[in-house]
Order: C-alpha cells, then sequence, then structure tokens
C-alpha cells in the first residue's frame, strides 16, 4: 500500500504507457547506480513533472514533501529487490493501483475515450468540480456507469466521490452543489449503502460524509446526510464515535438524533450525561479510558467528573492523538478551561508529557492557539493561565518566540502578570 492511500499521485492529462515504462527504467537505474542522492533526483523530477502539467499552487514545502514520501517508498521497495518489476509495482502504487498490470490496464482504457474507464475518470472529475452538464450527459451516454467501480484500489463507486473522503486526494474537495450532485446520482440509480475499500473496507458514502472535513467546511455536510438517509442510508453502528474521531462534532450530533446508536465513549463525547451515567458501571476499565479521552477532547466537565469519580486516573494515558497523552493534553488543545480546572483540582500532573511528542499540556494548548482558525484566542490565554498558576514550567526561549512576542495578552499569560 503506499503510503497514504489518498496521497496518490494524479495521472497526466494524457498519460503513455512508453513513458512509464521509462520512468520506471530510470528508477530501477537509479537504485542501481549507488548514486545517494539518485532516488530523490528521480522523485523529485516526476513530482515536478506532474505540478506543471497540473498547474498546482502547492508550496516549494508541499512538493518537496511529496517527493520524499515518494523517495522513501521507493528507496524501501527496490531494497527489497532492485529489478524492473519493483520499479513498476512503485509507479503504480503512487497512482493508487495495486500493481503494474492494473495500472497498464488502466492506461490502455483511457487511451479508447469511449472506454467506461474513461467515462468514470471523466464523471469522477465533473463530480467534484460541480459539473452537473457534463455529469448529465455522461449518464445518459452510459447508464451504467453508475454502478461501475473505480479501478484504483478503494473500488469507488461514483457517489462515494460526493464525501471527498478516502479517495484520492486532489479529488478531495467540495462543490457548493454537492447536493445536487447526489441527487442527480441517486436519481440515476446510484446504490446509496454500496461499500467500497477506503479505511479497512465497508465504507459507505453516507459513513464517508458524516466524517469528512470537505462537505463541513463547504456548508453542505448536513444535506448531504440529510438527501442520504431520505433515500434510505443505514446508520451503523460506530458512526458517532467515527464522526467524534475525526472532529466533527456537528455530524455526530446530527446522526445520534436521527436514531445512532451511542455506547459510552459516544455519549462521551457528546455530553450527553443520561447516557453516560447509565453505561459507566458496566463498563471495562479500558472502555471508561476511551469515553475520558472523548469527553476531556470535547470539552464535557460534567462526563469527565462521572469518570474521575468511576475510578479513571487523571492521568491516565491516552491514544488517539499520537499516545501516551492524558486527558489535561487533549483539554489543554481544545481550549476547555472548565474541563483543565476540573483535572488540575482532581489531581492532574501539570507538566507530564505526552509519549510520541515529549511535550506537556501547556505546549499543546500553545500549538493549538497558534492554528485557531476562530479567530478568537481568548480561551487559550485562560487555559494558559490556568496551566502556568499551576505551576506549568515556561521556558525563556518559549518566551522568546516570534508569535508569542507579538501577542501582549498571551505574554502576561505565561509571566502571570
Amino acid at each position: 500500500m503506499y503510503p497514504n492511500p489518498q496521497d496518490v499521485l494524479p495521472l497526466p492529462p494524457r498519460p503513455s504507457l512508453e513513458q512509464y515504462r521509462k520512468r520506471a527504467k530510470d528508477l530501477a537505474r537509479a537504485h542501481q547506480s549507488g548514486d545517494s542522492g539518485a532516488l530523490r533526483a528521480w522523485a523529485t523530477q516526476w513530482i515536478e513533472a506532474l505540478a506543471r502539467l497540473h498547474e498546482w499552487r502547492e508550496s516549494r514545502t508541499a512538493i518537496a514533501r511529496y517527493a520524499g514520501q515518494l523517495e522513501q517508498f521507493a528507496r524501501d521497495t527496490m531494497a527489497r529487490g532492485g529489478q524492473l518489476s519493483s520499479a513498476q509495482f512503485v509507479i503504480a502504487r503512487a497512482h493508487g493501483f495495486e500493481g503494474w498490470p492494473r495500472l497498464v490496464e488502466h492506461l490502455e482504457a483511457l487511451a479508447a475515450s469511449s472506454s467506461p474507464v474513461a467515462a468514470f475518470e471523466a464523471a469522477a472529475d465533473a463530480i467534484v468540480d460541480g459539473e452537473t452538464d457534463t455529469l448529465a450527459q455522461l449518464l445518459r451516454q452510459e447508464p451504467g456507469l453508475i454502478r461501475t467501480r473505480s479501478t484504483r484500489e478503494h473500488r469507488a463507486t461514483l457517489l462515494h466521490y460526493v464525501a471527498a473522503n478516502g479517495v484520492e486526494n486532489y479529488r478531495q474537495r467540495t462543490p457548493a452543489n454537492a447536493v445536487d450532485i447526489a441527487t442527480m446520482l441517486l436519481d440515476a440509480g446510484a446504490e446509496v449503502d454500496a461499500e467500497a475499500d477506503m479505511y479497512g473496507g465497508g465504507a459507505t458514502t453516507l459513513g464517508l460524509v458524516a466524517t469528512s472535513l470537505h462537505p463541513q467546511r463547504a456548508g453542505v455536510q448536513e444535506r448531504l446526510m440529510e438527501i442520504l438517509l431520505r433515500r434510505g442510508a443505514r446508520l451503523d453502528d460506530g458512526i458517532v464515535n467515527a464522526c467524534l474521531a475525526n472532529g466533527q462534532l456537528d455530524a455526530a450530533r446530527y446522526v445520534a438524533d436521527r436514531g445512532a446508536r451511542l455506547d459510552l465513549a459516544a455519549a462521551a463525547g457528546l455530553g450527553r450525561l443520561d447516557v453516560v451515567n447509565a453505561l459507566v458501571s458496566g463498563a471495562a476499565p479500558s472502555q471508561m479510558q476511551s469515553a475520558f479521552a472523548l469527553a476531556c477532547g470535547y470539552g464535557h466537565a460534567a462526563v469527565v467528573e462521572v469518570f474521575l469519580d468511576a475510578g479513571v486516573d487523571p492521568d491516565a494515558r491516552l491514544q488517539g492523538f499520537g499516545r501516551g497523552h492524558t486527558g489535561l493534553h487533549v483539554a489543554a488543545y481544545g481550549a476547555h478551561v472548565a474541563v483543565v480546572r476540573l483535572l488540575l483540582r482532581r489531581g492532574a500532573t501539570v507538566d507530564v508529557a505526552d509519549e510520541t511528542w515529549g511535550t506537556p499540556p501547556l505546549t499543546w494548548a500553545l500549538h493549538a492557539w497558534r492554528a485557531d482558525p476562530s479567530g478568537q484566542p481568548e480561551r487559550f490565554y485562560e487555559v494558559v493561565h490556568v496551566l502556568v498558576a499551576a505551576g506549568a514550567a515556561v521556558s525563556p526561549d518559549l518566551l522568546e518566540e516570534e508569535t508569542i512576542r507579538a501577542d501582549r495578552t498571551m505574554i502576561a499569560a505565561l509571566t502571570r502578570s
């Protein structure tokens, strides 16, 4: 599997099988050359060529990241056998195909403009670009397209592309008319609960929409879920948990209000104190810890207190954002002042380091403050003030950081002045 299945590279506008055969030979030669920089040069040349063809507006840093990922994948794969077949495998996987034969089949099909593969690719582009006229024309010309599957490893249907989730990254975007697109596909006979192979398999369009950032940012997530549910989409067990794990609180509330099942973790993340109280007594320690993490992360102090009273250690080591962080880390990151105060009052260690980055809760709060999209930093000032008042260490280097020096209120919170 390519390092991240969604990070696959787009094909050029007019892909040539001969060009890919040459690229594979170049990779094999780069590996066999013994030059330590040859693989990086090969990867960079390919990424930069694609960037020019697709007129990417990515930064040089982003292009370098793509090249680095491709280089590492090529290096790891070629180390297991530096033959031409390994190089061909690298290229196929980088485009999201299971192997070279699949890529060859795809390219040969694309060469025939009337092929189902070419029609599917054009329809997928029309969906993410919001081109309803193009999509309607393609569906009229080829009615069977509505049940066709992608030849890439995720095996998505066209309806799955509406979710902008789990498919190739360059197609993860949501047009303003996404609800019209979804309606058109469903009217044409799309199977509302068709499953694809993203994230281990069994992915439905509803589940992907509910956990996707792109429809939420486009302001159409709820309306997409509504049309899918009206057309008979099922509410799978665990959909609320999946929404919460992906930061989609509003979507979690929406599906919960429409009958999605709540377990202890889901109830904790939603702040459903009644359900938490009904389930906590029979829960295993691991279940309580997972639920405690979500309650801390989403700022439900009353629910957090239930778990503390039930015996959850305020310094329990959690998972979900790396590993080995605590409830105080995630509460500080979310700027949930009431939860931070509660945890400190109940004995949480203020300068405990997480096991992934080795950083304390104060660092998590400052990281979230720098990236805060809300433009409302006041809640972070208060959290930082509370942590520092409780004894969080503030190094002199931290106070010299440019973003902190530029904000007098944050300086005051860090210095208790």
